[in-house]
């Protein structure tokens, strides 16, 4: 196979998974409890700005709930690039999706192009109903032309840092419920990644820590569109370090684009027939 066909079937296989990606979303978003999953935490998280409303940061006249959603919205980013994929990655190995990909040429690219398409569209939908009403108790926030540019670009780069390095995980699990392990670990990395508190306030071995990992610099991106310059003052070197921001993110998007589909094909070749008999026999017994 000539390198021109080979580039016309990886495309015919990106064109296959955005129209994948579509159909899925669209299912998605009328099954009940993926509606709940995805609308429970912007629903909490409104709640949560509502009993901030009238408060402000501690020594000035800032509101507390204009400090506290940007850094809601790059968390919301990071948890729906990262939690939900890994969790469908064993109910699709489950029920035959993937051993069905795997017999088609460039199967795994567009399975994980229309990974990335669902749940960047699920998210987005979700960070909608979070950020427009949140505008309403959260004056103080800055909405011009650049904010609106940085959250897109951040929204882009962060489910392509995010979606795939998930999707690799999930392949690592053996059936769905093990996900809970990934959901756990989330939460754990949002503890040193400056979301409700200053990562500058946190040890400084815990500051290296957090800036490991995508939660913190989707929260400074975050915070750098959606909060006045000098609010920089209590970020790590006073500064946005937007360069950097993009430049972590960017690496996180190329490591999961590069390890996805080697560990899809890798976790693909074990799969026959049978194993997913089998499995879909152990899913159907555990009464689900």
């Amino acid at each position: 196979m000539t390198t021109t066909t080979q580039t016309e079937a990886r495309w015919v296989a990106v064109r296959a998974g955005l129209s994948r990606g579509w159909l899925e979303t669209k299912y998605s978003l009328k099954e009940p409890g993926d509606l709940v999953w995805n609308f429970a935490f912007p629903l909490i998280y409104m709640v949560v700005l509502l009993f901030m409303r009238g408060s402000t940061v501690p020594g000035t006249d800032f509101a507390l709930g204009a400090m506290v959603l940007p850094s809601l919205v790059g968390m919301s980013i990071a948890f729906g690039g990262l939690t939900g994929p890994a969790s469908t990655i064993a109910v699709d190995r489950e029920d035959g999706t993937l051993l069905r990909a795997k017999a088609t040429p460039n199967g795994m690219i567009g399975y994980l192009v229309g990974k990335i398409l669902m749940f960047a569209l699920t998210t987005a939908v979700s960070l909608v109903f979070l950020v427009i009403p949140a505008f309403a108790v959260a004056g103080d926030l800055r909405l011009d032309a650049r904010t609106v540019v940085l959250l897109i670009l951040l929204f882009v780069v962060g489910m392509l840092a995010t979606v795939p390095i998930s999707v690799a995980l999930g392949s690592l699990l053996k059936r769905a419920s093990q996900s809970g392990l990934l959901f756990l670990g989330s939460m754990l990395l949002i503890v040193p990644s400056g979301i409700f508190y200053p990562i500058t306030a946190l040890p400084e071995w815990l500051q290296w820590v957090g800036q490991a990992f995508p939660y913190y610099w989707l929260g400074l991106g975050a915070r750098s569109a959606m909060l006045p310059d000098a609010m920089a003052s209590v970020e790590i070197g006073e500064s946005w370090r937007t360069l950097e921001m993009f430049a972590v993110l960017g690496a996180w998007a190329v490591l999961g684009m590069v390890l996805a589909p080697i560990v899809l094909r890798r976790m693909a070749r074990r799969e026959s027939g049978s194993t997913v008999a089998a499995a879909r026999e152990r899913y159907m017994s555990q009464g689900y």
